[in-house]
């Protein structure tokens, strides 16, 4: 029964893989816009973008920690991507309780209690089933340069600037948090259903971090974009780090999906 259902799905993911590269590409712009103008008819308050973002990352965490209790394995799993999710997640809890202090503060502090639980679990009681020699990317190539920027560009508030700087290093670095664990998933090209769920939770997740952004461009007719020209450069580096997640992940939102809808557990990414 469920295979009939997804029949529809499956006809439309091979018609989609037959057409041309550039078909593809104008398929996937009218997606995303088509999403964007629906949320934006669809939420009053975008600012809901960001509090729904924050509560899928800790289902997705949630889905790991099932994962690692039951199946009482680690395998296909990026201790690199958790650890730099704690770093980002470390520092932008603090510059929120100076910040904000308020229900994103109590998020990121649920999200980054998750994480070391998942750091814990993969660095003892299950080290024997992690597949280190496949997670092998240096924390320093992507913690470095975002540091780096971070001291460069970071929003002009009247904040201490420690804080600030915190800030941007925790936008940036949440971008390319998920590489290590993309590499890894490409070394091994087929996914367990767990930790593609994981993923599938960051790729929806950056989606509507990125629409919100996207989102108050539209509304304000581009106004953050002309800030740009007047050395301004905190908002747009924010949209540009959005987008980065948002297209660093989508590629395997759509294996993902498709592999769901021919009903298929495991997720199989094409060899480059």
């Amino acid at each position: 029964m469920g295979r009939k259902r997804n029949e529809p799905l499956s006809k439309l993911f091979i018609w989609v893989r037959r057409q041309s590269t550039k078909v593809k590409a104008l398929l996937a712009v009218v997606t995303v816009v088509a999403a964007l103008l629906a949320l934006n008819f669809l939420v009053k308050d975008h600012n809901h973008f960001f509090v729904a973002s924050e509560a899928i990352h800790i289902a997705g965490i949630l889905v790991l920690i099932y994962k690692l209790t039951t199946q009482k394995t680690c395998s296909g799993l990026s201790l690199r991507t958790q650890e730099l999710t704690a770093i980002f997640l470390a520092a932008r809890l603090c510059c929120s309780v100076v910040m904000e202090g308020d229900i994103h503060t109590f998020l990121d502090f649920a999200t980054l209690t998750s994480t070391l639980w998942v750091i814990y679990m993969i660095r003892f009681p299950l080290k024997s089933t992690y597949i280190s020699e496949l997670d092998n990317m240096p924390l320093y190539y992507v913690v470095l340069p975002c540091a780096v920027l971070a001291v460069l560009i970071d929003p002009y508030t009247y904040h201490p600037k420690i804080a600030r700087i915190l800030w941007a290093f925790a936008v940036y670095l949440e971008s390319v948090s998920v590489l290590p664990q993309l590499r890894m998933m490409q070394n091994t090209k087929m996914i367990e259903p767990f930790t593609a769920h994981y993923v599938f939770a960051l790729g929806m997740a950056r989606f509507l971090g990125c629409a919100h952004w996207l989102i108050k461009v539209y509304n304000s007719a581009g106004h953050y974009l002309y800030l740009v020209g007047s050395g301004y450069l905190w908002l747009p580096m924010v949209i540009i780090s959005e987008i980065v997640q948002t297209f660093i992940l989508a590629d395997f939102c759509y294996y993902y999906i498709k592999s769901a809808a021919s009903g298929q557990l495991l997720v199989s990414l094409p060899r480059m």
